[in-house]
């Protein structure tokens, strides 16, 4: 089955392969020829519907997109849907600090987060989402290389160091976005 990934993130291609890569014959980014649809829903699952059906209509393939992000309970669940820009630009670093200045003088047992991710999947025979929640909880500074976006300062549930630290095999088991891809991954292979 070709299947277009509508994102324009490497570090999401990667583990969309590590984990969807053995059940698919082909994986795509779509290609961006045209600007890239506004992202302007009020949700995950609004926003990952906007762009898979956009890459669905481009392309004529079954196309999946995702949204995620990070929400801080003390928060509300900010920064949400804009995780990516949450300190105006799109610098995970700047972002990752201005989270923690924010939560700066919150206690470890009030750091709880949870990362989330939702991926919809638009085909001919109609439109399916799937939601996978991390959680875990925000650490005090920044630690570990591995990984993008905020990894560097959650510390998942079950794990005593930064999702930056864990080796990729173990972050493709259980992450957000393992859990909804997979989620995807078995409903396609259960037609």
């Amino acid at each position: 089955m070709e299947l277009i990934f509508a994102t324009g993130n490497a570090h999401k291609l990667e583990e969309a392969k590590l984990i969807l890569g053995s059940g698919l014959s082909s994986l795509k980014l779509l290609p961006h020829n045209s600007a890239e649809p506004v992202e302007s829903g009020i949700s995950f699952l609004e926003n990952a519907m906007i762009k898979a059906r956009a890459a669905f209509e481009a392309t004529g393939l079954p196309a999946f997109a995702d949204d995620s992000g990070i929400a801080v309970e003390v928060m509300g669940g900010a920064p949400g849907i804009f995780s990516a820009i949450w300190s105006g630009g799109r610098d995970d670093q700047v972002n990752r600090n201005l989270l923690l200045s924010q939560l700066v003088d919150i206690p470890d047992q009030h750091r709880a987060a949870a990362f989330v991710c939702t991926v919809a999947l638009v085909e001919a025979e109609g439109e399916t989402s799937f939601t996978g929640v991390w959680p875990g909880k925000i650490a005090t500074e920044a630690s570990g290389d591995a990984g993008f976006g905020y990894d560097p300062i959650f510390i998942p549930e079950g794990f005593d160091v930064t999702a930056a630290m864990l080796p990729a095999e173990i972050k493709s088991t259980y992450s957000h976005r393992a859990m909804a891809f997979g989620q995807m991954a078995s409903f396609l292979a259960a037609r």
